[in-house]
């Protein structure tokens, strides 16, 4: 059983939190280069979307692709912090936990990268075709 008095729901505690969140992501941005990176793919996806026009349906997709990146991306950081933390020293454990941890945001990019092209390809395509006309 729990005997730990449950916290009663309060509007500035949740304020609290949306900011924490947001330090954290302005953190993610600021300090990593691949987070440049995804940043550039974002705003590159996001503006190709609007001149191309893509369906709501496809907007979804870009959706979760974008945010499976963003959020493995964020991950794999907010688990380097700690590591970093916890072991200044090169262990090879932490090490091979920063490499795997690596490796999920790689395999979300990919994975990414697939969808996109699913998604942008009949549009490019159609572009191509009347453009040609």
């Amino acid at each position: 059983m729990n005997d730990k008095p449950r916290l009663a729901f309060e509007l500035t505690r949740r304020i609290r939190s949306f900011r924490f969140a947001i330090r954290g992501i302005c953190r993610l941005v600021s300090s990593q280069h691949n987070a440049w990176i995804h940043a550039a793919a974002t705003l590159l996806v996001v503006v190709a979307g609007a001149v191309l026009q893509v369906s709501t349906n496809d907007w979804c997709w870009i959706i979760v692709a974008t945010t499976m990146v963003w959020t493995a991306e964020a991950l794999n950081t907010s688990l380097e912090f700690l590591a970093d933390a916890a072991c200044p020293d090169i262990h090879p454990l932490v090490r091979d936990a920063k490499d795997v941890s690596a490796g999920a945001v790689l395999i979300s990019a990919m994975g990414a990268t697939m969808i996109g092209t699913i998604v942008f390809w009949p549009y490019v395509v159609n572009l191509r075709s009347s453009l040609m006309d």
